[in-house]
């Protein structure tokens, strides 16, 4: 594991994702009770969020429950999210669903509201450490929390079990640009570079701590991505796709050849409970943590509703359930108790020893930071 000394990681954002994983600890809380308005609720709430996040069974059962019809348009970036927040200034969704370091890029553009914690009823069930984010982070203007936790999870390396055997046993984010496996690898690009730079420090082939330390100002950055993006372009035909979604990288493992890439948990792990010979493991370089929310728009039609898609969130069976499928994390305390044997078992596989110790939460990302990684991004890919 590289030295971490100099990453400016805040530690009640590492905590929050410590006290996530324990969460199968907890005690089981008690029944969710429906508010009176609920069950005489009708209209429908637009939602806009990652596309894997509400599988068909978890819709029928709030739809079922509640008498709201659920619109969800999916994405598969907070770029999406950001850009379609700002073509129509929120009108048209009504709850969309930012991942919790974007604050910096979401708090001048006014697209949001604050939720009123009172209308929610049942946020004891969330993880404490979690909603504190929210307040902390995005509380903008001083006007309350703009942001709720919903479900949280890692990138680090997913493979065929069948095509590929991580060297003792532990994989790296260098497997992607490993030799031996040229042509066989994807990554997202963003991230993919950012991985490629945790483990030039961790090879000795850049100063460590220099990826955490390019969060600091755009000339560090760009002194730090310059070595990035070289490393990643002598590398280049090493990569046989990128991906920008779930759906594309479970494609990649069972359609487009891929045996080894940088990912998400969730997709590989989910293609894990279908009996499928993928797998996910935290690296050696330790894998990158996130939580996803869920923020209200400023320009919601269906307020009401909204509230009621939280509610829902937060009841603990129906969000257990729904980890089997898309095999990420939940932020509701006593979740996972719903969720399969098998779900467990892939947790503790891809977090073994001291992973869980040694996650790397994104830091806070400012817009300028956002705007020079897409400079490089793009040239990368024009490469």
């Amino acid at each position: 594991m590289s030295d971490k000394t100099n990453k400016p990681v805040q530690p009640a954002r590492r905590k929050f994702l410590k006290a996530s994983a324990a969460a199968g600890t907890a005690a089981s809380v008690g029944p969710w009770i429906v508010s009176p308005s609920a069950l005489a609720s009708s209209g429908e709430v637009n939602v806009l969020m990652w596309s894997d996040y509400l599988p068909d069974g978890w819709k029928e059962s709030f739809e079922g429950k509640t008498g709201i019809k659920l619109n969800h348009t999916g994405i598969g970036s907070n770029e999406e999210i950001i850009n379609q927040m700002k073509a129509t200034k929120g009108a048209g969704f009504d709850i969309c669903s930012p991942t919790n370091n974007r604050s910096g890029q979401w708090s001048a553009l006014e697209l949001l509201q604050p939720w009123n914690y009172d209308n929610i009823g049942n946020l004891d069930q969330a993880n404490p450490s979690m909603v504190k984010v929210g307040m902390a982070e995005w509380n903008f203007a001083e006007k309350g929390s703009h942001w709720l936790p919903q479900i949280w999870g890692t990138e680090g390396i997913g493979w065929r079990t069948d095509l590929f055997t991580p060297k003792d046993g532990v994989p790296s984010y260098g497997d992607v640009w490993a030799p031996e496996n040229a042509g066989k690898t994807m990554m997202r690009v963003h991230s993919g570079m950012l991985g490629a730079g945790l483990h030039m420090e961790d090879a000795g082939l850049m100063e460590p701590g220099s990826v955490w330390a390019a969060y600091k100002d755009e000339d560090t950055m760009r002194k730090v991505w310059d070595q990035i993006l070289k490393f990643c372009l002598d590398r280049k035909a090493n990569l046989k796709l990128t991906w920008n979604d779930a759906d594309s990288q479970k494609n990649g493992f069972l359609n487009d050849g891929v045996i080894v890439g940088q990912t998400w948990d969730g997709p590989p792990l989910a293609l894990k409970t279908q009996g499928e010979p993928v797998t996910y493991q935290a690296p050696k370089e330790g894998s990158m943590a996130w939580v996803d929310g869920m923020s209200l728009s400023a320009s919601a039609a269906n307020v009401e509703q909204a509230y009621e898609f939280v509610r829902f969130c937060y009841e603990a069976e129906p969000a257990g359930v729904a980890i089997d499928q898309h095999g990420y994390n939940s932020a509701v305390l006593g979740a996972d108790s719903f969720a399969g044997d098998q779900y467990k078992k892939n947790f503790g596989e891809a977090y073994p020893g001291q992973a869980l110790a040694n996650l790397n939460p994104w830091p806070a990302e400012a817009q300028w930071y956002a705007d020079v990684r897409t400079e490089y991004e793009n040239k990368f890919q024009a490469a």
